[in-house]
């Protein structure tokens, strides 16, 4: 998938950029209106992720010029102006989706794929509440983890690495991922929090942490 990201916020515009570079997406990142409205007009790309508070050209008015050259492309807008009047100004003029900051990095994954599977004409699929990998079970709707149906007393943050664990279907993780979706956009990047969480993570879970599984300079896969 071909994704172009207009957002003046160099700290955001990268995480973003690399959390998305590591689902396999290409990503072009235009750091103003002016110069997303030209790579839009060079390129073809499957969704636009546009900021509103951007210098120059605002992002509304990114939106509205895009759409005044019949483009049909999905847009998300990314703001922290989250009222109800931006929202429906934003979807008035074109947008198709629209994301609060701060925000999930996961959500922000499931919206991008659901806009494109819309633009595609793709159906969406629905998960089920439990999931379970091995003898490790997770119930969504009550928090509650057991390893060989014995339960397993995990912190907030070690439940949200387990459940992005096992809702990747083995696929590697790497550590800009685990740190978007996990610790959100604010996390420092040269942090090691991951490497200790998936320590404890794999302690917690005892023979069955050995099903996370470090791949060196990329990241953790859950086989």
């Amino acid at each position: 998938m071909n994704i172009l990201l207009i957002e003046d916020e160099a700290r955001v515009a990268d995480f973003v950029r690399r959390g998305l570079a590591a689902e396999g997406w290409s990503v072009d990142h235009a750091a103003n209106g002016e110069d997303g409205l030209e790579l839009a007009a060079q390129n073809s790309y499957d969704v636009v992720l546009l900021d509103l508070m951007l210098p120059g050209i605002q992002g509304q008015d990114v939106c509205r010029k895009l759409r005044a050259r019949k483009s049909k492309i999905p847009i998300m807008m990314l703001t922290a102006l989250d009222g109800p009047e931006e929202k429906v100004e934003g979807l008035k003029i074109g947008a198709d989706d629209y994301l609060p900051k701060p925000f999930d990095f996961d959500e922000l994954v499931a919206r991008v794929e659901a806009l494109h599977r819309r633009a595609t004409g793709y159906a969406t699929d629905v998960s089920d509440t439990i999931i379970a990998n091995g003898a490790i079970t997770f119930d969504r709707a009550s928090l509650e983890v057991n390893v060989k149906d014995k339960p397993i007393d995990l912190s907030k943050k070690e439940r949200d690495l387990l459940q992005l664990f096992l809702t990747s279907n083995g696929r590697v993780l790497s550590r800009e991922r685990i740190l978007n979706t996990v610790w959100g956009l604010n996390a420092d990047p040269l942090t090691n929090v991951v490497d200790v969480y998936v320590g404890r993570l794999r302690r917690k879970l005892g023979q069955e942490g050995q099903r996370i599984v470090t791949l060196r300079n990329v990241g953790y896969r859950m086989t």
